[in-house]
């Protein structure tokens, strides 16, 4: 699995509404509400074999109230 790390940016005043969404498609490890630029961040686990550019726009990036995300994926350091 891919562990990656996704920002959301949702139209304003919508961000429950998008993370209710997202809850309900249990696609996340977590979730929070943050400050700042984005309004949500997740932590996610892309299936083994599954590109994640295609399935974080699949599951993710074409969601109602969603204006954009930033992706970082991350890498085993140690």
């Amino acid at each position: 699995m891919t562990c990656l790390f996704d920002q959301l940016r949702c139209t304003p005043g919508t961000a429950y509404d998008v993370a209710d969404w997202i809850a309900l498609k249990e696609i996340h490890s977590e979730m929070q509400s943050t400050s700042g630029e984005y309004d949500l961040l997740l932590k996610v686990y892309v299936p083994e074999g599954e590109d994640v550019g295609r399935y974080i726009n699949e599951q993710i990036g074409r969601g109602k109230n969603i204006e954009r995300t930033l992706t970082t994926l991350t890498f085993s350091a140690f």
